[in-house]
Order: structure tokens, then C-alpha cells, then sequence
């Protein structure tokens, strides 16, 4: 998964403080976070030694603690000694009154994750992700701080881009949006109830009111408003590259997501408790972590299906 060059992609430049949309960016990645979820994210990033630490996912909505957070743990180095199939996938858990704080981690580089946002890279994952609401639980540094809000910058134009692109030659914010997020769940490898796109926006219509707009602009794309409605003044030449750009990446999307799968189910960290957990929070039914079921979580998991299957049947 090399560096590629994006159909006039997201210029590689560090945005202006002055710039409207990296302003938006900046104060949306300093939302309320639990002190919990920031001393977590503090003791990952100090841990790996990482450059930042980005929260993300419903707990960030709703301000919750329980089930699992999700991190991604930004790491230092250039982009061209990543991992061929990124990023990398661990459970860890950390203690808490009443109870322990469990987590989802995403451990990668930091310039992979902003190459990446660019439209530089045949991921499909980063740019569709982080348009959607994160919020920055912890820097190493300010300058850490500013490549994290340049690279979330570029992933809302990377999106603004091809949601135009995608979508009616005239329509309302949330149509373009609808459009964008059909298009990336149908090119991943994962199963999306009819309608995701719209609880996406529902749920996060703070987050969206005005980001597409201000996204296009910093893109390069003039937009005229008609009431409710927007015109994006994309250029034919401009489409016909977003779209040829995006058909490779759709093409591709299954077969990367499969092998990051295959990946995560052999090296997921923690894997076993992960697995534990989930089973006992959904079915009542506690899963002992033996030795065994902790280094091969996948040979042990047919003997935990038959004990489970025989809880459900009592």
C-alpha cells in the first residue's frame, strides 16, 4: 500500500492557523473528553512512545465509559517504514472505579495516517473515518498537535472532494454526505445496515452543519447556495479524476479490507480477553483465559462456540 498521488489531491502543506477550515478542525478535535478517557490515551501514547492519540467512535458522542473506546495511537517515523498491512489492532484494559475501562487500540504512523488523509494511499478507511467526529485525547507536543489538525484537515477535503464528485449536480449538504458514506460502505469489507449513512449525520448534525462548504472551499471548489440547497461549482475535467481516482480505490476496498482482517485475527493483541468480555457482557456466560487461549486465541475459539452453545441450551 505505497504512497499515491490523489487526483488533485489535498495539497501536502501545513494549513494556515488563519484558515477557516483547519480552525474548524482544531476546535472540534478539542471536544470534552472524560478525564478517564485522557489519562487512558495519556498511558498509551506515553507507553509506545507515540506522537498523539486520536478518540473516536460512539463513547465520544455520548460521553459514555462503558463497552469499548476507540483509539488510534499515532506513531513517529516517515511513512515509508509502516507495516505493509496497517493499522495495527490490540485490546487493553485499565483500571477504574466501578469498573475497568476497556479499549479498542489502532496503533500506526503518524505520516502513513496523513498521507493517507491526502488521498495519497489506496486506503479507503482514514479520510471516510476522521471527517466523521474525533476528538485529540493527548499530545506528545504543539507540533504533533498541528501535523494531527493538517491531517484531519486534509481528510475533510479528501471527503468534501468526492462526495461532490458522487453526488447531484445540485443538493442539500446531507445528500452530497449520503452519497459519500454509501459509496465507502459498499467498497469495505464490513456489513452496514440500510440506512447508516443517515444516523451518521443524525447523530453528529452539529459536527456536519457547514463542514462540507467550508471543505470545498479550502478544496478549491466555489460553491453557490440556493436556499437550503448548494451548487458545487466542480469542474468536469475535476470529476472525471475524482471518480476514476475513487473506481480504483472501490475496486481494491474488499480485497485490503479482508487482508487487514486476516492480519488482525492472527496479531490482535489481547484478542482472547477482547473475546471474553464480549461474550459474557452479551450472553452471561464468563470465559476462562487459560494460557492457551491467550496465545492462540483462533485454535481455542471452536472449544469456547461448544461451550457456548451448551450455556444457551441449559
Amino acid at each position: 500500500m505505497a504512497a499515491e498521488a490523489g487526483p488533485r489531491a489535498a495539497p501536502d502543506r501545513s494549513v494556515p492557523d488563519d484558515d477557516a477550515l483547519a480552525a474548524r478542525i482544531a476546535a472540534r478535535l478539542d471536544a470534552p473528553v472524560d478525564p478517564a478517557v485522557r489519562a487512558f490515551a495519556a498511558a498509551l501514547g506515553e507507553e509506545a512512545g507515540a506522537r498523539a492519540v486520536l478518540f473516536y467512535g460512539s463513547n465520544l458522542r455520548t460521553g459514555s465509559l462503558e463497552g469499548v473506546l476507540d483509539f488510534y495511537v499515532l506513531m513517529p517515523g516517515a511513512a515509508a517504514g509502516e507495516a505493509r498491512v496497517w493499522p495495527r489492532v490490540s485490546y487493553r484494559e485499565r483500571s477504574h472505579e466501578p469498573e475497568a475501562l476497556r479499549a479498542k487500540v489502532a496503533t500506526m504512523r503518524l505520516a502513513t495516517f496523513a498521507e493517507a488523509a491526502r488521498a495519497e494511499r489506496l486506503d479507503t478507511t482514514i479520510w471516510a473515518r476522521f471527517v466523521q467526529p474525533s476528538a485529540l485525547a493527548w499530545t506528545a507536543d504543539d507540533a504533533a498537535r498541528g501535523d494531527v489538525t493538517a491531517a484531519i484537515t486534509a481528510a475533510a477535503i479528501t471527503a468534501a472532494r468526492l462526495a461532490v464528485a458522487l453526488g447531484p449536480q445540485a443538493g442539500t449538504a446531507g445528500d452530497y454526505w449520503r452519497a459519500l458514506f454509501r459509496a465507502t460502505y459498499r467498497a469495505e469489507f464490513r456489513v452496514e445496515k440500510p440506512g447508516r449513512e443517515n444516523d451518521i449525520l443524525a447523530v453528529n448534525a452539529d459536527h456536519f452543519e457547514g463542514l462540507l462548504t467550508l471543505a470545498l472551499e479550502a478544496a478549491g471548489i466555489g460553491v453557490e447556495k440556493e436556499g437550503t440547497r448548494i451548487v458545487p461549482a466542480m469542474d468536469p475535467r475535476e470529476r472525471r479524476d475524482v471518480l476514476r481516482w475513487w473506481k480504483r480505490r472501490e475496486r481494491l476496498g474488499k480485497p485490503l479490507n479482508f487482508v487487514r482482517l486476516v492480519k488482525a485475527s492472527a496479531t490482535f493483541e489481547g484478542a482472547a480477553r477482547y473475546a471474553a468480555w464480549k461474550i459474557e457482557r452479551h450472553t452471561g456466560m464468563p470465559v476462562e483465559i487459560t494460557p492457551f487461549r491467550e496465545r492462540h486465541p483462533l485454535l481455542a475459539a471452536p472449544g469456547v462456540l461448544w461451550a457456548l452453545w451448551r450455556h444457551r441450551r441449559r
